[in-house]
């Protein structure tokens, strides 16, 4: 597995077990909370451990400092990039984990202040509650970094209204406290002020009881009322630019729309857009089109395949060159390759989207029976060393 930048010492993860609440605090506040190997086996364990457990009844969930979540650990997947599938362990636990917790049997309440972008909203807007604040910042930026929508957000984001998803996934587009609950990505706004105090009136509550703990939330929470600069208040521009069939004509559109008077807000998104990678915009968009018709099971299935087949760069590596330019250099030029649409082949789009042989998919079991079956440890992946799987057709026959 890639080396990850984390003291053995640190506790990355706090689980705290107070009577029947249990509270995970994401616990790397300097470097944002970002999502290491580590965060990923301690949270499964955690929340294996106490959906089977009948003494827990409700889960918490916070991060330390100004942050929830920043998503993924960036530098992780570029320090393994020379060595064969050194983060595909990471990869295939974080997935399956998603899953688990889309699905989850306890009732969960995410406390959301500050940063909660791409894998690190994960473990927000699945929940049953999640609660967000006037500090809280989203966003799904992978696309932009020659990456795809991942960790379950190909079937979150497909299914808001009209085209909200494909715009939010494709220019990475922010979203505070009071329009994630507009968009339904978030079920409470509570000032940020009030947090603390509703932590602990949620202990104290000491019950998962769906009814009582909405009860106490709404103690706290207020009504959102959209700022009426919201990208929420343009949805008629976005249905009518993010419908088309491919990011060229959504690009066209969008520069149509943008020399109409009012439509000034367009103008950065549209840059955003063009300095973008071009192969991670067409893998994007596909994603997020086809999670409409598939089920979450599919969808987490789908993005593992996207994922391994984006970092062992079977059509680009427009991903590695990406997260250079964003966090190893930060010189924000990144040299895409292909650099244009047209040269981004639709049949090497195809190959990343082909399934894996089924002992070499994602193992998550849609039988309650066998819910926490599938592990990494018990998958073939774990059997095979990396000379093996470099050996290995991972797949299936057409």
């Amino acid at each position: 597995m890639a080396q990850e930048a984390v003291n053995p010492e640190e506790q990355v993860v706090l689980g705290e077990e107070i009577d029947h609440v249990r509270l995970i605090t994401l616990n790397r506040p300097r470097q944002l909370n970002v999502i290491s190997s580590k965060v990923v086996s301690l949270l499964a364990d955690f929340l294996e451990k106490w959906e089977k457990d009948d003494n827990t009844k409700l889960i918490l969930i916070k991060g330390a400092g100004r942050a929830f979540s920043a998503g993924g650990d960036l530098r992780m997947f570029y320090d393994g990039r020379t060595s064969e599938d050194s983060c595909l362990e990471v990869v295939y636990r974080m997935y399956w984990l998603c899953h688990h917790i889309h699905t989850y049997k306890k009732t969960q309440v995410a406390l959301v202040h500050g940063i909660s972008m791409g894998g690190g909203a994960s473990l927000m807007v699945p929940m049953k509650f999640s609660v967000v604040t006037e500090k809280t910042v989203f966003s799904t930026p992978e696309a932009s970094i020659g990456f795809h929508t991942d960790c379950g957000f190909s079937y979150m984001l497909s299914r808001l209204p009209g085209h909200l998803g494909e715009f939010l996934a494709l220019t990475g587009a922010r979203l505070n406290g009071k329009e994630l609950v507009a968009a339904g990505m978030a079920t409470h706004f509570v000032p940020l002020e009030k947090l603390p105090e509703l932590e602990k009136r949620l202990i104290s509550l000491n019950s998962g009881d769906e009814n009582a703990v909405k009860s106490v939330i709404e103690e706290f929470s207020v009504d959102v009322q959209l700022d009426e600069g919201s990208v929420l208040n343009k949805l008629s521009v976005i249905d009518e630019c993010f419908c088309k069939d491919t990011v060229v004509d959504i690009i066209k559109s969008f520069e149509l729309e943008s020399s109409k008077e009012g439509n000034g807000w367009t103008g950065a998104v549209l840059k955003g857009l063009k300095r973008s990678s071009p192969t991670g915009l067409k893998i994007t968009l596909r994603s997020i089109r086809e999670g409409r018709k598939q089920t979450l099971a599919e969808c987490m299935k789908k993005e593992f395949r996207l994922t391994m087949n984006i970092l062992r760069t079977t059509i680009s590596a427009d991903v590695y060159e990406g997260i250079r330019a964003l966090t190893i250099d930060k010189d924000n030029a990144p040299k895409w390759d292909p650099p244009t649409f047209d040269e981004v082949d639709d049949s090497k789009v195809d190959l990343v989207f082909q399934p894996f042989k089924d002992n070499l998919e994602l193992q998550v079991s849609e039988n309650e029976k066998h819910r926490w079956n599938g592990k990494y440890e018990h998958s073939a992946y774990a059997a095979l060393n990396a000379t093996e799987m470099a050996k290995t057709n991972l797949f299936s026959e057409l």
